[in-house]
């Protein structure tokens, strides 16, 4: 692999609508070289003819189940991953991911991207205290239109490694990563399939913050989406909400007794920041980043919740 100083040159594995999504949303960042997807008729069909191109880095939007072999096997070719989350479908499978990048010194990123929303990021920055409370929620009312979302073997879970990742992450990530000491959790099979359709969470964090979390697909929601994370603290409040049911716009609000002060709103253009930091952080030569270690801590809270359902 030749040395980047500006663009990088970029794989693109699977290429649905988020893929799409994260190569338009990189193109003035990178160069697309090639793209592998045997849906399309004029790409290549495997990870293995992509790998022999001239690449700096891949991109990852295929399904769960293949995300840790996938990544593995671009991270020992020497190039650099950026992968859709989950990174594995247990933290097993994301540590081993994460110790191939490390050995490799190849720059590794997952897409968690709520935390490059500048919603997010005010919450983060907000000062409210010691914080004591946090609640979570995230609700795809319509639910994923992929069949392998449904399968336990392809996804590894249903919406809580669909959608809990992101909760357990922007609300660790906006703590500062406190331990996790204990959870109990719920998980309904409402719609028949073999993961789970609804979930809720009770974690509780080191120093004493209590955190709830719930996640569902096709809840009668009366709107495409509920997306909110809300942090109590002894100086006040903070909260992520999205506006009208949407995916993407998002605000955020401080909170001080009865009054409300909005700190962000949208419209806010976050979609491809994550895909394009990596993008920039590549071309410049960098290699493997510790900070990526924090999936894996996602990963044990997500299986733990799993473990820990009744």
């Amino acid at each position: 692999m030749s040395t980047v100083l500006t663009k990088p040159r970029l794989g693109f594995l699977g290429v649905g609508w988020i893929g799409r999504a994260r190569m338009e949303a990189v193109a003035d960042a990178a160069e697309v070289v090639a793209v592998a997807d045997p849906a399309l008729p004029d790409a290549l069909e495997s990870l293995e003819e992509l790998l022999e191109q001239e690449l700096d880095g891949v991109v990852i939007a295929t399904p769960s189940a293949l995300h840790a072999d996938q990544a593995v096997a671009a991270l020992k070719a020497g190039l650099g991953v950026f992968c859709q989350k989950p990174l594995g479908r247990t933290a097993a499978e994301a540590d081993r991911v994460v110790e191939a990048a490390r050995a490799a010194d190849r720059l590794l990123a997952v897409d968690l991207s709520y935390r490059f929303t500048t919603a997010a990021q005010a919450v983060r920055a907000a000062d409210i205290g010691d914080v004591f409370a946090a609640d979570l929620a995230f609700h795809n009312a319509y639910g994923p239109d992929k069949p392998w979302f449904y399968d336990l073997d392809a996804a590894g879970g249903g919406c809580v490694t669909d959608l809990g990742t992101h909760l357990v992450d922007l609300a660790l990530w906006v703590l500062g990563w406190p331990r996790v000491t204990g959870i109990e959790s719920r998980l309904l099979h409402v719609g028949g399939h073999d993961v789970e359709d609804y979930a809720v969470a009770r974690l509780d964090l080191d120093g004493g913050t209590a955190m709830t979390l719930s996640c569902s697909w096709n809840l009668p929601a009366g709107r495409d989406c509920v997306l909110e994370a809300t942090f109590y603290g002894t100086g006040g409040g903070v909260a992520l909400r999205n506006v009208d049911g949407s995916y993407y716009d998002l605000r955020a609000e401080r909170y001080v007794g009865t009054s409300t002060v909005p700190l962000a709103e949208p419209p806010d253009d976050w979609g491809g920041r994550a895909i394009r930091s990596w993008a920039s952080r590549l071309g410049a030569g960098e290699g493997y980043d510790r900070e990526v270690e924090r999936v894996v801590d996602v990963a044990r809270v997500v299986d733990r919740i799993y473990g820990r359902a009744s």
